[in-house]
C-alpha cells in the first residue's frame, strides 16, 4: 500500500460535511465497543449512543466539573462515564473496537501526547481503529478563539504526535480526511457558556479582552445567530495485527 502523506491542513480542498456523516462513513459501528476520550458535555456521546448501532460507549472526561454533570445523565444505558485523561486509560489491553477523539487530542498536555497515543494503541483490539478529529488552525471561528485561547502550538503538537506515532509504527494511517464542519450559536450567551467560559478553559478573561471577544463574535451575528464553517482534519489510524 502506498504511504499516505500526512498534512496538517489542506487549503482549498475542504468538502462540507459533519462529524456524524464522517464517522458513519469511516467507522464500523455495528456491535462495536467504543471508547470516547474527552467527551466534554457528552453531546457526541449521546448522538453516537442513540443513532449508531454500537454495543457500548465508555466516555471519559478530564474536567471534573463537567464529569460530575455527565454522571447525572441517566437515559443512556449503554454509556459509562469515567473520569480521566487519555494518557491513563483504565481499561484492559485490547478491549475496545474503536477509539474516538473529537477535538480533544490538542487538549492533552503536550508532554503526555505520546503516552496518550500509546494508551490508545494498548486498549484497541488488533485491527481496531482510532478516529482522531482535530480543528485546523484557520477560519473565522479560529480568529475569535485565538483572541483568548490561541491553540496554534498545541494543535501543531497534536498533529506531530499522530504523525510520529504512524512513522514509528505504532499505528498505520488508513486515511486522512479534510472537511468543513459547522458551528452554530443562537446568540452571544450561548457562545460564552459553551466556549468563552467553559470550565475546562481555566483562563482569566479581563474586562478589556471580554469586550474584544464580544465585538468579534457579534460581527458574525445574524437573524439566525452566528454560523461558522470550520476546517477540520480526521486522522484514521489502525492498530496493526501482529
Amino acid at each position: 500500500m502506498a504511504q499516505i502523506e500526512m498534512r496538517i491542513s489542506n487549503p482549498g480542498n475542504y468538502t462540507e460535511s459533519n462529524e456524524l456523516a464522517e464517522m458513519k462513513k469511516l467507522l464500523p459501528f455495528e456491535g462495536a465497543e467504543v471508547l470516547e476520550l474527552g467527551c466534554g458535555r457528552a453531546r457526541w456521546t449521546r448522538t453516537m449512543a442513540e443513532q449508531l448501532p454500537l454495543k457500548s460507549v465508555v466516555a471519559t472526561e478530564v474536567d471534573s466539573v463537567q464529569h460530575e454533570k455527565n454522571l447525572k445523565i441517566t437515559d443512556l444505558p449503554n454509556v459509562s462515564f469515567r473520569y480521566g485523561g487519555a494518557e491513563s486509560i483504565e481499561l484492559p489491553d485490547s478491549s475496545v473496537d474503536l477509539v474516538i477523539m473529537l477535538k480533544s487530542l490538542h487538549h492533552v498536555p503536550v508532554a503526555l501526547m505520546e503516552k496518550a497515543l500509546g494508551e490508545i494503541q494498548r486498549v484497541l483490539k488488533p485491527g481496531g481503529l482510532a478516529y482522531i478529529s482535530e480543528p485546523v488552525y484557520a477560519g473565522d471561528f479560529n480568529e475569535i478563539l485565538r483572541l483568548f485561547n490561541d491553540e496554534k502550538i498545541v494543535r501543531q503538537a497534536a498533529f506531530d504526535a499522530v504523525r510520529d506515532a504512524v512513522k514509528d509504527g505504532l499505528f498505520e494511517l488508513v486515511e486522512e480526511v479534510f472537511f468543513l464542519g459547522e458551528s452554530r450559536f443562537a446568540d452571544l450567551a450561548e457562545f460564552e457558556d459553551r466556549i468563552l467560559f467553559a470550565t475546562h478553559l481555566d483562563k482569566e478573561i479581563s474586562e478589556e479582552l471580554h469586550s474584544s471577544v464580544q465585538a468579534a463574535f457579534k460581527a458574525h451575528l445574524g437573524q439566525d445567530g452566528a454560523v461558522f464553517k470550520n476546517p477540520q482534519r480526521i486522522d484514521l489510524l489502525r492498530k496493526r495485527i501482529e
